[in-house]
């Protein structure tokens, strides 16, 4: 296996095990939420928390999703182009993912500049920066899942492979 493949393994692996991880989280956090409010008994944070948690699980869910290929896409749309097609098209597609992830992390990073200093409502220990660093973060893990796609992605558009997406 080359490095690419082993770094690809191992960063595939670490995302698994964090949004594994937010997801156990997520579902504690709601069936406990639930429990207090059956219980008449609701907990301040739980809204706060459910929704920060639910927008990591989000954001580093795609960045496993754009790792694996598993986003929506049209391959057989692009099996059947000529490949003096594919490659501009995946040019341009590629492209064109990578500049909105460059400009989410870009935008993500002054959200957290001009957050700076505040906190969650029911929570005042925990910063608003803290909870939305997961814009720049997940925007950069993105473009990662992006660039180790690419080798592959450039030979189908070449022709040296078949266009063939499996999901795992």
């Amino acid at each position: 296996m080359t490095a690419l493949g082993t770094f690809s393994r191992g960063f595939e692996k670490a995302l698994e095990l964090v949004t594994m991880l937010l997801m156990i989280a997520l579902a504690v956090t709601v069936v406990v939420g639930v429990s207090f409010r059956w219980a008449d008994n609701a907990l301040e944070w739980y809204d706060e928390v459910a929704s920060t948690l639910l927008a990591w699980l989000t954001y580093y869910g795609a960045s496993l999703g754009a790792l694996k290929r598993a986003h929506i896409g049209v391959p057989g749309v692009v099996a059947a182009m000529p490949p003096k097609y594919r490659f501009p098209c995946m040019l341009l597609a590629e492209a064109c993912v990578l500049a909105f992830f460059a400009g989410l992390a870009w935008f993500g990073v002054m959200v957290m500049n001009v957050l700076e200093g505040e906190t969650l409502v029911t929570l005042e220990y925990v910063s608003l920066s803290f909870t939305q660093s997961v814009i720049p973060i997940g925007a950069v893990l993105y473009i990662i899942a992006e660039l180790l796609n690419l080798p592959q992605i450039w030979r189908e558009a070449t022709g040296r492979d078949e266009v063939l997406v499996t999901h795992q």
